[in-house]
């Protein structure tokens, strides 16, 4: 374990400020290489300590931007048009890079790695997905996985298009019997006077 010092609050790791123990690689790969944390040592304190009250407002300053841009973001519905099998399972995923092009397309600058996707999505559907914009402040989106925007305006109302489309193809199913079950019945024969 290695021992540093967040400059700004880490999601699951603590505070800005406070010394923790992280595994060498999430130190090595991430934290230092973004300048989200120093190597815990007596001129980093240092270092740290005289830099607090900069980097305390330079983080507030960016939970501000973050929580005006949240307010906006929040409630915000993207449609996601992709290709899909009759039961609504896609020809591949939506990615977190994906929903961040969509949200990006609608007006506000995210990238995927702001994007929370919890599983890959896989099927066709409504899906609320988390945006955090700042490690404070987070936004809900609804990522709209549609065969085409109409389907997409259809699920935004309730409605489940692949549901009408059985429904539609039971009836044509039962129409088709119906009509084969007329034409088997042989026409009776006139009467010859």
């Amino acid at each position: 374990m290695i021992e540093l010092i967040p400059l700004e609050r880490v999601e699951n790791l603590g505070q800005m400020g406070q010394v923790v123990k992280v595994r060498p690689g999430f130190a090595r790969n991430f934290l230092l290489p973004k300048k989200k944390a120093l190597r815990a040592t007596k001129d980093n304190l240092a270092y740290f300590e005289k830099q607090r009250t900069q980097l305390e407002t330079q983080n507030l300053e960016r939970k501000g931007d973050a929580e005006h841009v949240a307010s906006k973001l929040n409630g915000i519905a993207v449609v996601i048009v992709r290709q899909a099998g009759e039961s609504g399972q896609l020809y591949g995923s939506v990615s977190a890079r994906d929903i961040a092009d969509a949200v990006t397309a609608a007006g506000f600058t995210v990238t995927r790695g702001q994007v929370v996707l919890d599983k890959p999505i896989k099927s066709l559907g409504l899906y609320k997905l988390r945006i955090v914009l700042h490690p404070e402040v987070s936004a809900t989106v609804t990522a709209n996985v549609a065969q085409s925007p109409e389907e997409a305006e259809m699920q935004a109302k309730g409605v489940d298009p692949s549901r009408l489309a059985q429904e539609a193809a039971a009836r044509e199913a039962v129409t088709a019997r119906e009509e084969l079950a007329e034409a088997q019945k042989e026409p009776e024969a006139p009467e010859n006077a």
